[in-house]
């Protein structure tokens, strides 16, 4: 694409590569054991691909957000669980330290994120507060000169693994005067005596990614580990999920992109009637719509790249690129399916798989229903 500089082109083509040549190969064996590798984790880390918006200072590459869109959207081409993995430890688990970490939390804590030798985790949603993220039930009181933390969070990205550093966690810590919740962040690190994991199996997708349930009983911090200022949890919380949606927003188009792939592929070597079903127009249709939707998506997505990029207001149009790629990621690998007929249903072909790692992308980080929302205020509010 002509908006792509020389950088652009060589992290893709580096990335594209590195993920048909060493995640490709096992991809569908760890989904099939619902297992976490470490050994890839710690290979992207290699690759560059943790910390890539980090500062240098920091121990990070200092690219910008375009670069890392692109290295999403290269990693779902191939595989959803490893995109998840990296996705979340860079906009989840680096971007609250780097936005709103003071310069020793930085020092002490990004450098290790930045290797892949460590993960970090992001804890926001509950049984009780998904959408709600204000509807937080769990607690931090202070009792002396310690934060005592006491709640659970749900459907967590590598918090569970024994690469995880740790979480940065929303709390309650109070009441505002018009009676809303003060929610504060904290920084608990792994090993925190009271923290524990429960890894979630027998997922629809994702299944080589670690998720899990996060558990704090009693947990003590002080205020070290406090992350900014009193009660801006949740204006944190919100300012990291406005980029974290271009990261979704990659994920989806890099699916729906390996979903089309193997689409056209699959359409020139199967035979009807005497020749390649890609010779009949319906099909021919399908692949063609399905083109010009991802090109559409994927021209926006780098559009609001830029405006982020550029120190520009981006909240309804980040909102924006994660609805429609999503959905276009949704209809995509829905037609790569059709035109697989019975065989896009078994795992022999990797279409079911890419049909199934982007249904997750159209709830996380704030479902489609609730993307609506933000822009419809926005626009009616202007």
């Amino acid at each position: 694409m002509e908006m792509l500089k020389e950088e652009h082109k060589l992290l893709r083509d580096a990335v594209r590569s590195f993920a048909e040549s060493e995640i490709k190969p096992v991809a569908a064996q760890l989904e099939d054991n619902e297992e976490f590798s470490e050994d890839l984790t710690r290979k992207m880390g290699e690759m560059g691909l943790f910390g890539i918006y980090v500062p240098e200072s920091f121990g990070g590459h200092g690219m910008d957000t375009l670069s890392y869109v692109i290295a999403m959207e290269e990693l779902a081409r191939v595989d959803g669980s490893q995109a998840s993995t990296a996705c979340a430890h860079n906009s989840l688990g680096c971007g609250p330290l780097v936005y709103f970490g003071n310069e020793e939390q930085k020092q002490k804590y990004l450098p290790n994120l930045c290797t892949g030798e460590k993960v970090w985790a992001f804890g926001l949603t509950e049984p009780n507060a998904g959408s709600d993220s204000r509807g937080t039930q769990t607690t931090a009181k202070k009792v002396g000169d310690k934060w005592v933390i006491n709640g659970s969070k749900i459907f967590i990205t590598n918090a569970s693994t024994s690469m995880n550093a740790g979480i940065t966690v929303q709390a309650k810590t109070g009441e505002n005067e018009d009676g809303s919740p003060e929610l504060t962040c904290f920084i608990v690190e792994a090993g925190t005596k009271g923290l524990s994991t429960k890894q979630i199996h027998e997922k629809l997708m994702w299944r080589a990614s670690d998720t899990a349930e996060v558990y704090f009983d009693d947990v003590e911090v002080d205020d070290t580990h406090i992350l900014g200022k009193i009660g801006d949890g949740s204006k944190q919380m919100l300012q990291t999920l406005d980029s974290g949606k271009l990261g979704i927003a990659a994920m989806a188009l890099g699916a729906a992109q390996g979903a089309y792939e193997a689409a056209v592929a699959y359409s020139k070597e199967r035979k009807q009637f005497g020749k390649p079903i890609s010779h009949f127009q319906d099909i021919a249709f399908k692949l063609a719509d399905m083109h010009m939707k991802i090109e559409h998506a994927r021209t926006y997505l780098y559009s609001v790249c830029a405006m982020r990029d550029a120190h520009l207001k981006f909240s309804k149009e980040a909102a924006m690129a994660k609805l429609f790629c999503t959905e276009m990621a949704g209809e995509v690998t829905d037609k790569a399916i059709q035109i697989h007929g019975g065989y896009g249903l078994i795992k022999e072909y990797p279409v079911e798989r890419f049909w199934r790692d982007q249904r997750i992308l159209q709830i996380g980080e704030g479902t489609s229903e609730i993307q609506r929302l933000v822009i419809s205020r926005s626009i009616l509010n202007e």
